[in-house]
Formats: C-alpha cells, sequence, structure tokens
C-alpha cells in the first residue's frame, strides 16, 4: 500500500473516521479507518478534482487495497459500502475550498507522488500474489497483472494481458500430456446469489484453507465463457514453456472479479473433449486477493 505518513492521518481526523462506527474489534476499527481515510479523499478528489490522473488512480489503487484489508480483517462489504456512502456525504457537505481539504491534498500528494511513478507492484495474498506491470509494448502482449498456479500437474497464468493498449483477461495453461481443451469458463461466486464470500474453513485443517474450498456451491455461481481461444503468445507462457493455450474473457468478467471479496476464489475450468461424446473437465483455481487494487494500479498508464 503507498505510504501515509502519521501527519496524513492527523489532516483527516476532522472528517470524522473514528467516530464512524461502532466497531468491537481494535484491528476493525484500524481496517475501518484506513479504508475511510482513502474514500474521503477518493471522493474529494471526485468532487473537487484535486489530483492529476496519475495520483488518482494511484490514490484509487490504495482504496481498493485498504478494502481488501478491511474485508480479510472481517468485515463485511455492506458495512465498508456504509463507510464509502458517509466519506461521500461527508466531503459532499465540506466546500472545496475548506482549509481542511487542502491540507490533506498537499499531504496525499507528497505520500502518493512516488507511488504514482512506479512501474511495478506486487500485491501478496494468502496463498497466491498479484504481480502488476505498467510496461507497455506496441509488438507483443505481455503481463500486467498476473498470478500463476499449478494444478494436477499443469500449469497456469492468469490476469490482465496486453501491449500499449487497454488489457485483456487472459488464461494461459499447459497441460503435461499435450491434452488441448476446446473451451474454457470463469467460474465465480454470484453476488444476488450469495452475498458473502464462502470460506470453508473445515479444509483448513491446521492450515490455511485452500482455494478450491474458497468457492461457493456452483448453485450459488455464474460463468463467463471464454470469447477466444490461440495459441499463447510466448511473452505469455509460464517460464520455461514452449507452447500453450490461451483464452481471452469477456470485459465483463474483470470488472466482476475487482468486485469479489479478497479472501475467496475463482474456477478456471477447462473443456476437454471426451469419448463417446463426453465432457472432461480440468479446474484451476485463482485467489481473488489485490485483483481490483492491482487493477486500479494499473489504470493510470492507460490514461
Amino acid at each position: 500500500m503507498p505510504p501515509a505518513p502519521t501527519a496524513f492521518f492527523r489532516s483527516l481526523r476532522w472528517l470524522g473516521a473514528f467516530a464512524l462506527l461502532a466497531v468491537p474489534a481494535l484491528a476493525h476499527a484500524t481496517a475501518v479507518d484506513a479504508f475511510y481515510e482513502r474514500a474521503v479523499m477518493t471522493a474529494a478528489d471526485q468532487h473537487c478534482r484535486l489530483f492529476t490522473p496519475e495520483l488518482g488512480s494511484a490514490l484509487q489503487a490504495s482504496e481498493a487495497q485498504a478494502r481488501g484489508a478491511a474485508l480479510r480483517s472481517g468485515l463485511k462489504d455492506a458495512i465498508l459500502d456504509q463507510v464509502e456512502q458517509r466519506a461521500d456525504a461527508k466531503i459532499a457537505s465540506t466546500p472545496c475550498g475548506s482549509p481542511d481539504i487542502a491540507t490533506a491534498a498537499t499531504r496525499v500528494r507528497a505520500a502518493f507522488d512516488g507511488y504514482s511513478k512506479l512501474q511495478r507492484m506486487s500485491y501478496p495474498g494468502e496463498i497466491a500474489d498479484w504481480t502488476a506491470d505498467r510496461s507497455t509494448s506496441r509488438r507483443v502482449a505481455i503481463w500486467k497483472l498476473s498470478q500463476t498456479d499449478q494444478f494436477d500437474g499443469s500449469r497456469l497464468v492468469f490476469g490482465l494481458a496486453g501491449g500499449d493498449g487497454p488489457s485483456s483477461l487472459v488464461a494461459v495453461a499447459i497441460f503435461p500430456d499435450g491434452a488441448q481443451p476446446y473451451a474454457a469458463r470463469l467460474v465465480v461466486r454470484d453476488a444476488n446469489l450469495a452475498p458473502d464470500a464462502f470460506i470453508n474453513g473445515i479444509h483448513a485443517g491446521a492450515g490455511k484453507t485452500p482455494l478450491s474450498a474458497r468457492t461457493p456451491p456452483r448453485s450459488a455461481t455464474k460463468a463467463f465463457m471464454a470469447e477466444a481461444r490461440g495459441s499463447a503468445d510466448p511473452t505469455l507462457l509460464p517460464y520455461g514453456a514452449r507452447q500453450g493455450v490461451a483464452f481471452r474473457f469477456p470485459k465483463a468478467a474483470a470488472q466482476t472479479l475487482s468486485g469479489l471479496d479478497p479472501r475467496e476464489a475463482v474456477a478456471i475450468d477447462f473443456l476437454f473433449a471426451g469419448a463417446n461424446g463426453s465432457e472432461q473437465v480440468r479446474t484451476a483455481y485463482v485467489e481473488v486477493g489485490d485483483f481490483a487494487a492491482g487493477r486500479a494500479f494499473l489504470a493510470s498508464s492507460q490514461r
């Protein structure tokens, strides 16, 4: 998360961060406070046009990461939505020329200026990490935001890939037996059917809950079928691989992924033609993690 000096936090106390909600646990209160501070300044930027697009994107990335940290602390989406609404309401009732806003904006610029110029960021997860890269290429596709996985002896790279324009949500897979899937689908929690993340801690034992136990029952999911299939560009292959298959998912899939709980996982089903017209499925799992924060981090390079 971008640096935020203590002075910056003090400058925001006029906004009533600590008085926002009655949160019983200290960790929850700290997480709410951090998210509220960033939500307030994001709202102030949108309402008063305080920052450059690049700096605004850095702030949005920080807000997304703070939201993820709050969710990991056990807070519900509904509570964070209320926090964001109160931040919006506070800024709407505060004049843009307020000395408090001016002071906070100055400290945000100092805290985020270096961050907004970074080319690469890593977003650690509980099990898997996202790697973000603002680099561009006019000749080949490269990974802008990616996570790797191994499943059933197969290898996967999943995330946003592109050149010097908008990125696409892509899955690149390699199967050791040379099998070639004819289709792929991204299976995610349907928030209309399951408002909260489904984390089945029974499977954790003494360790971390595996990604396969971080998805809801299929009856509470929705799927995005890949809209294109082809040979993977060499620049998108896992390290050491010579060939693989790539699937591109619709834009709506990336937006939906951004709205999920960072603790949960999504499934990627690769579909194969079996004997006698049957269908075989091999499934990989991806941790949602800070996908939203990584996506926001990339946004400034696309403006």
